[in-house]
């Protein structure tokens, strides 16, 4: 029997994002404030439509929204890790990026009272080391690369890319990917920055990414669609809309929407590790 799942994942960077950039003045410190506006509007939105999704949230957004953090769990959404103050993998040493795993995972831990099992790196890049340290530290999957868009899949370790010959792709491991896409984020379609020209009309957007899972349900007979929101953004009163129609168009699809968590051990069970 054919089943399609839709995961709604929502990146909850709040102030974190600004300051770590050092915009810190008061007109970027607010759009961050913004997103708890967003945050809120988007878990009633869910909780009447009786949806659980998945949450990444920055160990700075634990601290410094802790009962909004609070709420997020409580209302049965996964919590997943998503640094501490929104660093960027790619960017530290092996040692500081294990740093920002154990402060982003102790936040979670100690405010919430869970253990983070997944894991999205902010802006999406991860160092030669990432896979390692997330195999390390026990986490179930990881969602940051686009290597497929429907289909899940191991993340590799120890790949070599030399100029002077083919790539040698690592072995896998027991860290499941779960694939991301740029076209499914809504920042880049709607935000504004000084590399991003956003604010685009919500319309075009529904129709792609509706599309998106219509491709999915009609040539695979499994598969996961995974869709990135970050409240600062979706939380506008238009893009609230836009949410609740993309929400009924999955669902006369016949999208099963699912956390990511529980998308990750589907895939482990019709693909276990090692087979």
């Amino acid at each position: 029997m054919a089943r399609h799942l839709a995961c709604l994942t929502f990146d909850f960077d709040a102030v974190s994002f600004w300051i770590l950039r050092g915009m810190t003045t008061p007109t970027p410190i607010s759009r961050g404030e913004f997103g708890t506006v967003g945050a809120e509007r988007i878990l009633d939105l869910l909780a009447h439509r009786g949806i659980t999704t998945t949450w990444f949230i920055p160990g700075h957004t634990v601290h410094t929204y802790p009962e909004l953090c609070r709420r997020v769990h409580a209302e049965g959404h996964e919590i997943g890790h998503h640094g501490y103050l929104h660093e960027t993998s790619a960017t530290l040493s092996r040692p500081a990026e294990e740093d920002v795993l154990v402060r982003g995972l102790a936040a979670i831990r100690d405010v919430i009272g869970v253990t983070a099992r997944g894991y999205r790196s902010p802006s999406w890049d991860l160092s030669p080391h990432t896979v390692d340290l997330l195999v390390a530290h026990g986490f179930a999957y990881d969602t940051s690369m686009v290597a497929h868009d429907t289909q899940p899949y191991r993340a590799r370790r120890g790949d070599v890319f030399p100029t002077d010959g083919p790539a040698r792709f690592g072995a896998a491991t027991t860290l499941i990917e779960m694939p991301v896409s740029w076209s499914l984020s809504d920042y880049q379609h709607f935000e504004y920055t000084n590399v991003l020209p956003g604010l685009r009309a919500s319309s075009g957007v529904l129709e792609n990414w509706v599309d998106d899972f219509r491709y999915m349900a009609r040539s695979e007979d499994w598969g996961v669609l995974t869709y990135t929101f970050h409240p600062q953004a979706i939380g506008r009163g238009h893009r609230m809309l836009f949410l609740e129609r993309l929400i009924d168009a999955l669902a006369e699809l016949g999208a099963t929407f699912v956390r990511m968590d529980a998308a990750a051990r589907e895939f482990d069970a019709r693909a276990p590790y090692g087979d």
